[in-house]
């Protein structure tokens, strides 16, 4: 600093509940135009929805340094006792009006759950007692920037401290470059509740040696260590040969956080060499590429099923709730389905569990065709299951639909039969197959059953209950099959 005395953030140890780190920096002598303006917001927002995870790691804190005077105090008080005038508000709240003000904001309300069970929130004074921000919510409308702004302060608090760091250390090497002098930044002092003091931003660099033989084998190319050396300079990691063997020594520098592994490293230098200047070489071990019997099963049936006079159609692999669930007569519970846990449209909520839904969704879709329709699906539902690593399994199922003046059961009967015997299981209990009458709310009482295969339950065929139809938006008869295939291969 100018005056030899470090703007100063102080930390009491109320933050230690809710966000107990911080880090500050100070950009002077800036120059915005509406153009470095925008991409400076774009730039905090985009740090926040990836390395911030949506500013539960880190959120981030930009200030007009000249309306404000320091040290600042990062505190952390009951809701009630908090109030300021927020960013692009007319008039001032309280932390508990705050949250329920941006309850039905856009963009703001995916932040709320951050701190709202919390019994403090969060929040940053100046010394003469003036808001900067509630971080992670919204910063204080007395201290924004614009573009006459000179001196920018920037705070980052988190609960991760090393992503604060990175957050920091992109922020002011993006934009320092702006300044009057370019690419310099002015330090700031944090004083921690243990009266420790650190300063920010470190921009440390650190430096990784490894060998060119290490990258030449991994990437699949045959270069000297200068000249690898070099490659990894062009990619911002500046790089020398240290003369101890093959070794190169690499400098990574604050801007590179990416930079984890030696593997990075590698990784670069392929991209400066030139995936496309990679050569081509056959693998020494000899391997033969087969087809999963599923899906070689899946493409036979393909094509006898369109030979029956059946249209394939392909559906979505997630739908809503109420497809699978409502409309089919049953509840949610019932279904075993997996659902998403941040959709973004109320028609992919859940992964599917039936093919039926999609098909009497492409049905309603085409209802000016000229009757009868008849069309299948093979492709695979998710279930929950609870022995596989990942909590769930793909299995593969065969549906068609006959939508017609007349329920046309004969017909998907008749589909049924076509496909045990492409399937070459023959009529008959034991390890053949057999309909057995069954009740199910999907279908009409009395004209469904229950399928059984080579001792097990492989599926369900009848005619659809007039209540499903409706809710599908038809309205004539339609007959409905699905199968299993994974018993069969």
């Amino acid at each position: 600093p100018a005056s030899g005395e470090s703007q100063r953030l102080i930390i009491t140890k109320e933050t230690a509940a809710v966000r107990p780190h911080a880090v500050a920096a100070v950009l002077r002598n800036i120059t915005f135009t509406q153009e470095r303006y925008d991409s400076f917001i774009e730039l905090q927002e985009k740090l926040h929805q990836n390395i911030c995870r949506k500013r539960s790691l880190v959120a981030i804190g930009t200030h007009d340094l000249d309306t404000i005077d320091g040290p600042f105090t990062y505190t952390a008080k009951a809701p009630a006792q908090i109030n300021f005038k927020p960013l692009n508000q007319t008039k001032e709240y309280s932390a508990t009006e705050l949250m329920s003000l941006y309850k039905t904001d856009s963009h703001l309300r995916h932040y709320l759950h951050i701190i709202e069970d919390k019994p403090v929130y969060p929040v940053i004074y100046d010394s003469n007692g003036i808001v900067l921000s509630m971080p992670p919510i919204i910063n204080g409308d007395h201290s924004k920037i614009s573009l006459r702004t000179k001196n920018v302060f920037i705070e980052c608090t988190a609960t991760d401290l090393t992503k604060a760091k990175i957050v920091l250390d992109m922020m002011v090497t993006m934009f320092s470059e702006y300044c009057a002098q370019p690419f310099t930044v002015e330090e700031a002092e944090v004083v921690y509740p243990d009266g420790k003091t650190c300063i920010y931003p470190e921009l440390a660099y650190r430096t990784e040696k490894l060998s060119s033989e290490f990258i030449n084998r991994k990437v699949g190319i045959n270069e000297s260590t200068e000249k690898i050396a070099q490659l990894l300079t062009q990619m911002c990691l500046k790089s020398k040969a240290t003369g101890a063997g093959d070794e190169i020594e690499v400098e990574i520098p604050p801007t590179r956080s990416d930079v984890i592994h030696t593997c990075d490293i590698m990784e670069d230098a392929a991209i400066a060499y030139g995936f496309n200047n990679i050569i081509r070489t056959t693998p020494r071990t000899y391997t033969v590429a087969n087809q999963f019997p599923i899906n070689k099963l899946t493409e036979l049936l393909r094509q006898d099923l369109a030979a029956a006079g059946f249209t394939e159609a392909l559906n979505f692999a997630l739908c809503s709730k109420e497809d699978i669930a409502d409309k089919l007569g049953k509840k949610i519970e019932d279904t075993k389905a997996i659902h998403i846990s941040n959709p973004k449209t109320a028609e992919f909520q859940v992964a599917r569990t039936t093919l039926l839904p999609g098909l009497l969704k492409t049905i309603a879709a085409n209802r000016k065709m000229p009757l009868p329709l008849k069309l299948f699906e093979i492709s695979d539902v998710v279930l929950k299951d609870e022995t596989k690593d990942v909590g769930a399994r793909n299995s593969r199922r065969f549906c068609a639909v006959y939508y017609s003046k007349s329920p046309g059961f004969e017909v998907i009967h008749g589909l049924l039969d076509r496909t045990m015997q492409l399937l070459e299981v023959r009529p008959g209990p034991g390890e053949g197959y057999s309909i057995k009458a069954a009740d199910d709310c999907t279908f009409f009482p009395g004209r469904c059953a229950e399928i059984f295969a080579r001792g097990q339950r492989v599926g369900r065929l009848g005619v659809l209950h007039p209540d499903v139809i409706t809710r599908f938006e038809l309205t004539m008869p339609c007959s409905a099959l699905e199968l299993d295939l994974q018993p069969f291969l």
